[in-house]
């Protein structure tokens, strides 16, 4: 997968470094979920709140995404783990979709290794974005 910058609010990257924390306290082995989302986060470029593009994806934003082979679209609502519901598109930051998600923009295409190959998704549209609504402690 190609690296690109993203872009992260100090919130979300305290809260999400929190996460990760705890998650590796009571983890006795080693999780590939959480090293994703560390690496995601030591790679980041932190943000004010209040100056992240609206078209960024951040903690509790509502996105389309459309799987490129398939040009299957689906609505996700990026959350923490203890708010994932995938019957109500409430996708965990820990899930790969969660975290490949994090920091990208509205048109960016994200590509990951999957068992069947590479998985491809483009960010149709980010249609709620809590900091460009003026939510920023969600």
């Amino acid at each position: 997968m190609k690296s690109r910058s993203i872009r992260i609010t100090e919130h979300d990257k305290t809260r999400l470094e929190e996460l990760l924390e705890v998650a590796g306290e009571f983890s006795g082995h080693a999780r590939k979920d959480l090293e994703g989302l560390a690496q995601e986060l030591a790679r980041a470029k932190v943000v004010d709140p209040k100056k992240v593009p609206p078209d960024v994806v951040t903690m509790h934003s509502k996105v389309i995404l459309q799987d490129i082979d398939t040009m299957e679209q689906m609505h996700y609502v990026l959350v923490f783990p203890k708010d994932a519901n995938l019957d109500q598109g409430a996708i965990s930051v820990l899930a790969p979709i969660g975290t490949a998600i994090l920091g990208y923009s509205k048109g960016d295409v994200i590509e990951w290794p999957v068992p069947a190959g590479i998985r491809r998704i483009r960010i149709r549209d980010v249609v709620y974005q809590p900091e460009a609504a003026g939510h920023f402690h969600l």
